[in-house]
């Protein structure tokens, strides 16, 4: 039985197949030269990755709540900085930061005016000074 020329996906001519690679049929030098990668592949689409996890949505969800409660509990503002506050707390400070359990804690809350918490925020030496911020690696 013979075997008969056809067309190679490859290089266009006349000639013994050699492979079959998804569809295309190649010849030897084809086959062997990667003219077979050459193929048009799908995009792959890539889920992006979530700004936050989902652990960390729920823990946000629950401090929504917690925080409007504790600014009404402490409706003036914590830090009364001559010069600069405010009076009405409308923000909640950290002391020691929100990572991890620290997001929840309320012991370590403050209930400031915007003013005073920025005010915090640019001079943590002051801050610390005035009770405000409390160094996380000693807590």
């Amino acid at each position: 039985m013979e075997k008969k020329k056809k067309l190679c996906a490859g290089c266009g001519e006349m000639t013994y197949i050699w492979a079959n690679r998804e569809g295309r049929k190649l010849c030897k030098q084809c086959s062997y030269t990667g003219v077979a990668k050459l193929s048009i592949s799908k995009p792959t689409t890539k889920k992006p990755i979530p700004p936050r996890s989902q652990k960390r949505s729920r823990e946000e969800k629950l401090y929504a709540g917690k925080r409007i409660i504790y600014l009404q509990d402490h409706p003036m503002c914590e830090a009364h900085l001559p010069g600069i506050c405010t009076d009405y707390s409308t923000d909640i400070h950290h002391m020691c930061g929100r990572i991890g359990d620290l997001l929840l804690d309320t012991n370590y809350w403050k209930a400031l005016c915007r003013k005073c918490h920025d005010y915090v925020e640019t001079h943590p030496e002051i801050a610390k000074e005035k009770g405000l911020s409390i160094n996380r690696l000693t807590n």
